[in-house]
């Protein structure tokens, strides 16, 4: 089974951000709503959207998600 983005994203949290993966990983794990089982772009891009105003960009998302499945498959 697929870890969850969540899960995957973790693996960028860093003490001091190197990169916007690394801030929007940290961000992410202090978002005690993100949507931490899912792995579903759909539903974590929406949740980003609405809920997200730590993403200064979408694209960041979608740089984590390419990266994601890339490792994931």
């Amino acid at each position: 089974m697929a870890k969850s983005f969540y899960h995957f994203l973790m693996r960028y949290r860093h003490p001091e951000p190197k990169d916007e993966i690394s801030l929007f990983a940290n961000h992410a794990y202090h978002d005690h709503s993100f949507p931490k089982g899912s792995s579903d772009y759909d539903q974590l891009s929406s949740y980003l959207e609405f809920n997200g105003s730590y993403m200064s960009n979408m694209n960041i998302f979608d740089e984590a998600w390419d990266l994601y499945l890339f490792h994931e498959s």
